[in-house]
């Protein structure tokens, strides 16, 4: 029959409740078990080797998880399914690699089967698994065990509280070894170059900014105002960028600036030197910084426009905090 709010709430309460303890009594009994077994794998990424996760029906996703999770900190990895195993896909194992079998009971028949195969082919095997005295855990090279005394499920049955107990010490795992393995940053967004890590940490202001025709550079000395203003038109920019006889920036003009030279220039200011009323310096990038720099002077200066610089100072590329957005930046 139909559930009350509170009946709901309080349901979901009790569900969150049962799963937190799982992940408590986790903690609870880690052990030496979990630091022989991180230095373990640790030698195998480190040998080039590979990890092999496998579990079946509910652990068989969360060996796919941890999967793409240690591929993601650049512990190579791989999901075998342990039925396919059996009929030809232990060709992708090899000596040297470490298995890593997903069990809750630590009884499930396929994860029996593949442990002397595994052997066989030369892989240190590990059981992470909720029963410590289990023959999968009796069987392998090493255990990682975590502890559920009960699942989240009224009946009892449905895999809950000891899948996310699994999960998590399977996380731990990858975040000791990514810590262990130094990983920084920008190691980590080199394996999400499409994604919002990737963008932050990996494009440079020369990857993003506009050049040629859409970087409008004049010489201070030759131009008027009313170049600038036909620069800047053309290049559909804010700003141009004025440069000294050796080709420096030496300052910008920007909209601002012409608005402030049409009220104090009288009629005539359009053919007033540029120099004359120009933002001497202004704020500039090097065409090498991150573009999450860029993103960074935006805003502390709240600023529109910014000329990117070479290595001799001079202008070799704008950006518009408008092209920003698009790019995914902000």
């Amino acid at each position: 029959m139909p559930l009350d709010s509170a009946t709901i709430l309080a349901q979901a309460r009790q569900c969150l409740t049962i799963e937190r303890e799982a992940l408590d009594a986790t903690a609870a009994v880690l052990n030496g078990d979990f630091v022989t077994t991180v230095h373990a794998v640790e030698a195998v990424i480190a040998a080039g080797r590979k990890v092999v996760f496998s579990g079946v029906g509910k652990s068989a996703h969360i060996a796919e998880k941890l999967t793409g999770t240690f591929n993601s900190i650049g512990a190579p990895s791989t999901f075998l399914d342990p039925t396919q195993a059996l009929h030809g896909d232990l060709g992708l194992c090899a000596a040297g690699d470490i298995a890593i079998l997903l069990s809750n009971s630590g009884a499930t028949a396929e994860m029996l089967r593949l442990l002397p195969l595994f052997e066989r082919f030369g892989l240190k095997t590990v059981a992470l698994t909720g029963s410590p005295d289990s023959e999968l855990a009796r069987g392998a090279d090493f255990r990682l065990v975590y502890h559920a005394p009960r699942e989240a499920c009224p009946l009892a049955l449905a895999p809950t509280a000891s899948t996310t107990a699994a999960l998590a010490l399977g996380d731990a795992l990858a975040m000791v070894l990514l810590e262990s393995r130094g990983l920084t940053r920008e190691d980590f967004a080199k394996f999400h170059p499409a994604g919002t890590l990737g963008l932050t940490l990996l494009l440079r202001v020369k990857d993003i900014m506009r050049t040629g025709d859409g970087c409008p550079v004049l010489p201070e000395a030759k131009s008027t105002v009313q170049e600038a203003i036909f620069a800047m038109t053309k290049a559909k920019s804010g700003a141009v960028a004025l440069t000294a006889a050796d080709g420096k920036l030496s300052g910008i003009f920007t909209d601002g600036d012409f608005r402030r030279a049409a009220l104090n220039g009288g009629l005539d200011f359009l053919q007033h030197p540029v120099g004359a009323v120009m933002t001497r310096g202004g704020k500039t990038i090097a065409a090498d910084a991150l573009a999450v720099e860029a993103l960074k002077l935006f805003q502390q200066f709240k600023i529109s426009d910014l000329f990117a610089l070479n290595a001799h100072g001079q202008p070799i590329g704008y950006i518009d905090v408008q092209d920003l957005p698009k790019l995914k930046i902000l």
